[in-house]
C-alpha cells in the first residue's frame, strides 16, 4: 500500500511543474464548487414538498444551465491554453541533449560536445549500494546544468517509449523515425528521477531516468573530465 505522501504531486523543480500544480489546484477548486452546487440542488430538490406541473417554459433557467457551463469551460481553458504554450515555447536554450530510448534503457547524447555519449542502465537490485533506491538507480546519471534552459531531443530506436521526469513536468514520447523536443529549467539541485511511462515491452519498468542537476562551473568540470 502506498504511503499517503506519495500520493500526491511531487516537488515543482522547474517553472513549469509550478504552473502545472497551480493550475492542477484551480481546476480542482473549480470541480469541488460544481460538486456542492449539485448536490446542493439534489438535496433541495429531495427535502422539499413544493412541485409545479406547469414549467414548460422557463426561459430564464434555461439561460443560466447554457451560459454558467460556457463560463467553467473558459475559466479552464485559458489558463490550460496558456500553460500548453508556455511548454513548447523553446527559447535559446544553452544545451541540447539528445536521448534515445531502446529496448530496454535509455542512451544520451550531448550534441554540443564532440565525445559526451553514454547509455544509462537500471543498477539491478543485487548490486545496490546502501541509500539506492530499487528500480530507479542507473549506472550513468545524466548530469545538467542547474539554472539554464535545457533542450532535449527525444527518439526511439525500436518502439514507443516515453521520457518522463514529473517532478521537472516533463513527459515526452520517444517515437521511432521522429524526433520530438521538450525543455525545461530545474531552479534547484538534486537528484531527480523518472520512468519510461509508455508501456514498451516486457522489462518497460526496468528502464528508469536519474537527472543530476550541479551548478554551471561544476557541470564544466564534469563535462571536461568525461571527454577526456
Amino acid at each position: 500500500m502506498a504511503h499517503p505522501s506519495q500520493l500526491g504531486f511531487q516537488d515543482a523543480t522547474s517553472p513549469i511543474m509550478e504552473e502545472l500544480l497551480h493550475f492542477h489546484d484551480h481546476t480542482l477548486m473549480v470541480v469541488f464548487l460544481i460538486i456542492t452546487l449539485v448536490l446542493y440542488m439534489i438535496a433541495t430538490m429531495m427535502s422539499t414538498k413544493l412541485t409545479n406541473t406547469n414549467s414548460m417554459d422557463a426561459q430564464e433557467i434555461e439561460m443560466i444551465w447554457t451560459i454558467l457551463p460556457a463560463i467553467i469551460m473558459i475559466v479552464i481553458a485559458l489558463p490550460s491554453l496558456r500553460i500548453l504554450y508556455l511548454m513548447d515555447e523553446v527559447n535559446d536554450p544553452h544545451l541540447t541533449i539528445k536521448s534515445i530510448g531502446h529496448q530496454w534503457y535509455w542512451s544520451y547524447e550531448f550534441t554540443d560536445y564532440d565525445n559526451i555519449t553514454f547509455d544509462s542502465y537500471m543498477i539491478p537490485t543485487q548490486n545496490l549500494e546502501p541509500g539506492q533506491l530499487r528500480l530507479l538507480e542507473v549506472d550513468n546519471r545524466t548530469v545538467m546544468p542547474l539554472e539554464s534552459p535545457i533542450r532535449m531531443l527525444i527518439s526511439s530506436e525500436d518502439v514507443i517509449h516515453s521520457w518522463t521526469i514529473p517532478s521537472l513536468g516533463v513527459k515526452t514520447d520517444a517515437i521511432p523515425g521522429r524526433l520530438n523536443q521538450t525543455t525545461f529549467i530545474a531552479t534547484r539541485p538534486g537528484i531527480y528521477y523518472g520512468q519510461c511511462s509508455e508501456i514498451c515491452g516486457a522489462n518497460h519498468s526496468f528502464m528508469p531516468i536519474v537527472i543530476e542537476m550541479i551548478p554551471m562551473q561544476s557541470f564544466e568540470t564534469w563535462s571536461i573530465l568525461t571527454e577526456t
